[in-house]
């Protein structure tokens, strides 16, 4: 089995993704590209980040997109007019602006593009191999994967990190800014939101060899 290479939290940082994708060296053939999801929101280009993840999916074989709680809160306003003070007040103003609008018969909707739909409804909860689970927040201590609550999966935070459970596999997770600097390797847990919109780096790993990319 080739390299894995994680990226963690973009958060509409187009210009540091573009800055961090040249500096890993992926065998498009045999190499996987994982994102840990939290694509869009916060930050000034979300439209450009999904376009760019979508060129990438179609020069590398194995890209693996997973679902973020920000991709979430999008699809539960977008697809089911749900909750839209909630994802504004996180960040979802920047998303929208953005797109911009387009006028309907039944007014005005984000313009969406058919494919970048497409994406967000196909993102993944997790991501599994033999020595690795990729998961967007974290997981709950004694669930079996398949049994996890999705809210876990999206949202958990300092429950997932301090846990000293053991799931058999390193987990390599976002969401939750470990520091606006380097990315936190625990055993059997590595975080890779480096709070790329805060100020801080983007960050890649590169497994196993656990080497880290930033831009």
């Amino acid at each position: 089995m080739g390299k894995i290479f994680a990226i963690g939290d973009i958060h509409g940082c187009l210009s540091k993704l573009e800055a961090l994708i040249p500096q890993i060296d992926i065998d498009s053939n045999n190499d996987t590209l994982v994102f840990i999801g939290d694509y869009i929101d916060r930050g000034p280009d979300s439209k450009g980040v999904v376009e760019l993840v979508l060129d990438l999916k179609e020069k590398i074989r194995t890209v693996i997109c997973l679902k973020g709680n920000h991709e979430q809160m999008f699809l539960d306003y977008v697809c089911h007019d749900m909750d839209k003070d909630f994802y504004l007040f996180n960040g979802g103003d920047a998303t929208i602006a953005s797109y911009g609008y387009r006028t309907t018969r039944g007014g005005e909707k984000i313009d969406v593009p058919d494919s970048h739909m497409s994406f967000f409804r196909s993102l993944l909860l997790w991501y599994e191999t033999d020595d690795y689970i990729f998961v967007h927040a974290g997981l709950r201590g004694q669930t079996p994967l398949k049994d996890q609550d999705i809210h876990d999966l999206l949202w958990v935070r300092h429950e997932f990190i301090r846990s000293s459970y053991d799931f058999g596999k390193t987990v390599v997770f976002g969401h939750t800014p470990v520091s606006y600097a380097d990315p936190l390797f625990l055993p059997e847990k590595i975080g890779i939101d480096t709070g790329a919109v805060y100020g801080g780096p983007l960050t890649c790993v590169e497994l196993p060899q656990q080497k880290i990319y930033q831009a």
